[in-house]
């Protein structure tokens, strides 16, 4: 199988600090170590970055070397029709995954641009759910 590209947008390098009420304590290495557990055997590209055109090229990437893709695009979820786009390539399935309940949030918080492409959303589970988006994304890739 190919690899699993999980990608994550702005501030998410900021987890185990960042307003750990919505968030919690868990870490952006330590959700690594969860997403590459939950993988297996299956080859897991971890990225993340503040930087909107970095995270466009990552999908780029999958596009010509990845099985599936899990994307907590944190804020552009809300505002990047370039990362839309992106996805809208990617021929695998597309996880969407939210730490917090977007949808309990703020009313700016309600339109993701990301849902409409994606495989599936999670939200709410906190950072245990990238272990469940990871395996979805592994199971469905796996056809």
């Amino acid at each position: 199988m190919k690899p699993l590209f999980i990608l994550n947008g702005p501030n998410l390098n900021r987890l185990g600090t960042r307003e750990p009420d919505i968030y919690g304590s868990t870490t952006l290495a330590q959700v690594e170590q969860m997403c590459r557990t939950a993988a297996g055997e299956v080859e897991v590209v971890f990225r993340q970055s503040n930087r909107e055109y970095e995270i466009i090229d990552w999908i780029h990437e999958a596009i010509e070397s990845g099985s599936a893709i899990v994307i907590n695009p944190a804020a552009f979820t809300f505002t990047s029709i370039a990362i839309l786009d992106a996805l809208k390539m990617f021929p695998g399935p597309i996880i969407e995954l939210h730490i917090s309940n977007i949808h309990a949030r703020e009313a700016i918080y309600h339109k993701s641009l990301v849902s409409p492409v994606a495989s599936a959303v999670i939200a709410g589970l906190g950072a245990d759910g990238y272990a469940v988006a990871v395996k979805a994304a592994v199971e469905r890739a796996a056809g």
